[in-house]
Order: structure tokens, then sequence, then C-alpha cells
């Protein structure tokens, strides 16, 4: 007999939302995180986006990365060897990314930095798609050591 365990998702979120609301949470505090997140959309509304969570959604596909740099050590030298990003880590990447650059800013509330980070990213602007793109252009200036990838 197996049991399966499913997650308890609230009925007006879906699995994207939650995931950011779990990188949101600190110390445990889940309903902190979610009313962080629920002042977050309220406030994207308030600047005139009429569906915050599909302005969220647009956002954080433009935030992710398609290649990143790892380092490979071949014959005494490191190389910086560019890779395609799996989706999964696509996602966390632009999480993690959005949450860094909303925490550097001060003297405003979380939700409303988040909100503008976001909005901000939307736009094509904003710190997390400027890391974006200084990850894109670190795998681009190394695509000369992309024949190195095969030597995992």
């Amino acid at each position: 007999m197996t049991i399966q365990l499913t997650k308890y998702i609230p009925p007006n979120s879906d699995p994207i939302s939650e995931k950011f609301i779990c990188y949101i949470m600190d110390g445990g505090k889940k309903t902190i995180a979610r009313k962080i997140f629920a002042d977050m959309l309220k406030e994207m509304e308030k600047r005139g986006h009429a569906n915050p969570k599909e302005t969220f959604k647009h956002a954080m596909e433009s935030i992710k990365p398609s290649m990143e740099v790892r380092p490979k050590r071949v014959g005494g030298a490191v190389y910086q060897v560019p890779f395609e990003v799996n989706p999964k880590r696509q996602q966390m990447l632009s999480f993690q990314w959005v949450l860094k650059s909303a925490k550097a800013r001060k003297g405003i509330p979380m939700y409303k930095k988040l909100a503008q980070e976001i909005l901000e990213a939307n736009e094509g602007t904003g710190n997390a798609i400027k890391k974006r793109d200084d990850v894109h252009k670190m795998a681009q200036a190394n695509k000369a050591f992309a024949h190195l990838a095969r030597f995992t």
C-alpha cells in the first residue's frame, strides 16, 4: 500500500506563486511570506496593472537565464565553460536574483521593493534583468571553450 502525499495549494494560487512564497519565507514564517506576496500583488494592481499574477509570471519568464558558465579544470587550467541551464535551475536563479535585488533596496517595505523589482523586470530593466544579461554576456564571451563541456 502506497500513500501519496500532495501539497496543499490554496484555491487562488498556482505552483509558481507557491514556490516564490517559499523563497520569500524567512525562518519558517510562511504566513508572513504569503502576506508579503499578497501585498505585492495589491501594490502592482495599484500601479495600474490589471492582472498582477500574469505580470509576475511574465517578469519571471523574462529573468530566466538560458546559458551560464561553470568552471572546468582541464590540463591544469581552469576554463569558464558555457552550459545550458535546465528549467528548474532557471526558475531558482530568477527567484534568487529578484529577491536579492529587492532586498538590496533600502528604506521601503519588502512588498513594495518586490513589486518595484518585478514591474521593472516586466519592462526589461532592473537589477535582476541586468544580472541575467551579465550571465549571458559571460557565456557569450567564453563560447570558445564550449568544446570543453564534454569533459565532465
